[in-house]
């Protein structure tokens, strides 16, 4: 039996999260249409969006639907008109990305080794005006979470607007929206249980923001196109499951990692997301070698096609070459078990003797 331990990619679906999408499936109407179909439509897409409203402490109204959090990250990056657009070193590639095609100025924020951003520096970079800044809540490779309250303080003093990406910290760790202080939050649902193809903007009540998407009134008019019910139904019974409570295992998890060194170790991090470098054993061997023993995990984020890369998070950290080289990123999830730790624990070390012996003969 294999063991899925690349939650932070995409998690399997919880089961609360399947049946609503199955149930939602049975609905053949549009949610724009006013006959009984379409309103039962209308209905789930409704309790959906307030049960993520009522999850992060917002209005349903500030819940925008998207098709997952690369669309929502172009949206705010883009939407806001910003002349000036400011992103730590870390951030997810959609919001690096995003920032880049806008054709504005954009600076780069940095980080300490442990991969926090550094907040003493950013209001030399909030002295344009029309600034937007984006900080990403918890980072998706090392599980760092920001001090956002800390960073949206400093951002409005200085009359500039705040997007964070909280794609990789729902339901992981605490996300309220009010508490938090920003203007515009990311949101998705696959990171922790939920369905692929959707995610959410959340937009501070009042601030105006331009549809990235033309040609209907969904959304508020914010974001034309036929809504995706039942993923809709699903990202709503993902927010009323429980936070995810696996502490203790990934403290198992790095307590028997020996001559591993931990990225961030020093920080606080994500409850399942762990970071790690073998010195001499090369990340792209060691997933292979892990995936073929029956193990998923990853290096670094997902969206890069497949590919075994240079990290740029490590590299904004200031992590030696030669160690990012062999950093691997496991991730929990809410169906990991400590019989999965232990079994990880019992392959890592026999792949590391194997490579041992090789490198003795």
């Amino acid at each position: 039996m294999r063991v899925y331990l690349d939650h932070n990619a995409t998690s399997p679906l919880r089961p609360a999260v399947k049946a609503a999408m199955l149930a939602a499936m049975e609905v053949g109407g549009n949610a724009s249409s006013i006959h009984l179909e379409g309103r039962t439509a209308r209905n789930i897409m409704d309790d959906g969006r307030e049960a993520i409203a009522v999850s992060i402490g917002s209005l349903p109204q500030m819940v925008a639907f998207t098709s997952g959090g690369t669309e929502a990250n172009n949206w705010a990056i883009g939407g806001v008109g910003a002349e000036h657009i400011v992103v730590s070193s870390i951030e997810h590639p959609s919001v690096l990305a995003a920032a880049k095609a806008t054709g504005k100025t954009v600076d780069v924020l940095p980080v300490d080794a442990q991969g926090r951003v550094k907040i003493d520096a950013l209001p030399a970079f909030l002295k344009r005006p029309n600034t937007l800044v984006s900080v990403q809540l918890a980072n998706n490779e090392t599980g760092v979470v920001q001090d956002v309250p800390a960073i949206a303080t400093v951002v409005h003093q200085a009359g500039a607007l705040l997007h964070v990406d909280a794609v990789q910290a729902f339901k992981k760790v605490p996300v309220n929206f009010g508490l938090l202080g920003c203007d515009l939050l990311t949101l998705a649902a696959h990171k922790v249980g939920g369905p692929q193809g959707i995610g959410a903007l959340v937009i501070r009540d009042g601030l105006v923001i331009e549809p990235l998407l033309a040609g209907g009134g969904q959304e508020l008019r914010r974001r034309a196109g036929t809504e995706n019910i039942a993923a809709i139904a699903g990202f709503g019974a993902l927010a009323q499951e429980p936070m995810l409570e696996i502490q203790a295992l990934l403290g198992t998890l790095e307590q028997g990692l020996r001559g591993a060194i931990i990225s961030s170790g020093e920080a606080a991090r994500l409850p399942n997301t762990s970071c790690f470098s073998i010195p001499g054993m090369k990340a792209e061997t060691l997933l292979m070698n892990l995936d073929l023993e029956g193990f998923a995990v990853s290096s670094g984020s997902a969206c890069s096609s497949g590919k075994v890369g240079k990290s740029h998070v490590l590299e904004a950290m200031g992590v030696a070459s030669e160690l990012a080289q062999c950093a691997i990123r496991v991730s929990l999830g809410w169906n990991t078990s400590a019989a999965d730790i232990a079994r990880f624990h019992e392959t890592l070390n026999t792949l590391r003797a194997r490579a041992s012996s090789r490198a003795a003969a």
